[in-house]
């Protein structure tokens, strides 16, 4: 089935309202592209990022722009669209899409990727055509954590030396629960994923189950280890061999102090999501908190730090 996208140009002031208008004209489904609310949003969740993709950015860069999509034989809903805009004297675009199966094609975003030596990241619907590389399933399409970006990759390919057989893994900031999926492939023995975010905490689930985990092998909870204490203390009874936080730079900051209580003698500790311009201020942290740095790790312009407890 072929479509049309049309594009109504407004302003971050009126967007909204004119979204509102469209919507009880009968157009729903509608996308709203606009720069003030993404800066907004930004700004509210800073602790949360520490890059921002320019060519995203360029792009919304004065955008106040509102899509919608019309079947290409819909020539009624056109017309009165059309109408209404004149009316409101707002301009738009209508551009002719391909033809094409939308309920599958954002699919092809998402091809297996290999990463390190022995691992291959791959989405629910694909078979794995490695063989000699261990799958981690995930369902991309939930969150965050889907083995393309530099930071999770360089810490795959940290664990895949770190990670030995039986080892307990602690993963801080799990999210999709990517590397505690990939810790239990490489042997371990198990993993305990922990986020802020509950939603994680199902998705996490729901992703190990595509790969045969489920407790006790992996444990998924939802908390803030540096707030709950009563989390806290129900973690720091175990002891770990691989302590994980790919987060970024700020959070990882604020983890330092009780990192302590998880990372006992032998431990290894990965953190990622280190932006190039943040590393000191990461190492620093960790210094402080009675770590040793082992290897520091760059891919592009993000850093993973390996470190482990300092001897007394």
């Amino acid at each position: 089935m072929a479509y049309l996208e049309i594009t109504i140009t407004t302003t971050a002031e009126s967007i909204e309202s004119v979204a509102a208008m469209l919507t009880a004209h009968g157009f729903s489904d509608l996308v709203l592209e606009d720069q003030a609310e993404f800066e907004s949003f930004l700004d509210e969740n800073r602790a949360y990022w520490d890059y921002i993709d320019e060519d995203l950015q360029a792009h919304l860069n004065g955008l106040s722009d509102i899509k919608l999509y019309l079947e290409d034989s819909d020539k009624e809903s056109l017309a009165r669209l059309k109408e209404l805009l004149t009316r409101e004297e707002l301009p738009m675009e209508v551009k002719p899409l391909a033809e094409e199966n939308w309920e599958e094609s954002w699919k092809d975003n998402y091809p297996a990727q290999p990463v390190g030596k022995k691992l291959v990241v791959l989405p629910y619907w694909l078979e794995n055509h490695t063989p000699d590389r261990l799958p981690v399933i995930l369902d991309p399409g939930l969150t965050f954590g889907t083995g393309a970006h530099p930071s999770t990759q360089m810490v795959l390919e940290v664990m895949e030396e770190a990670v030995h057989a039986g080892a307990n893994c602690l993963d801080l900031g799990s999210g999709s629960g990517i590397l505690s999926i990939a810790a239990l492939r490489l042997g371990a023995g198990k993993a305990t994923g922990v986020d802020i975010d509950p939603k994680a905490e199902d998705i996490a689930r729901e992703n190990a189950a595509y790969n045969g985990f489920s407790a006790p092998a992996f444990i998924a909870c939802t908390g803030n280890v540096t707030e709950d204490k009563a989390l806290m203390d129900s973690l720091s009874k175990d002891r770990y061999d691989v302590v994980l936080v790919n987060i970024v730079a700020d959070v990882i900051i604020g983890l330092a102090p009780v990192l302590p209580r998880f990372v006992g003698e032998g431990t290894t500790l990965i953190c990622s999501g280190i932006l190039d311009t943040r590393l000191p201020e990461v190492i620093a942290a960790l210094e402080k908190a009675g770590m040793e740095i082992t290897t520091v790790k760059a891919k592009e312009d993000w850093r993973c730090v390996s470190a482990k407890r300092r001897a007394l």
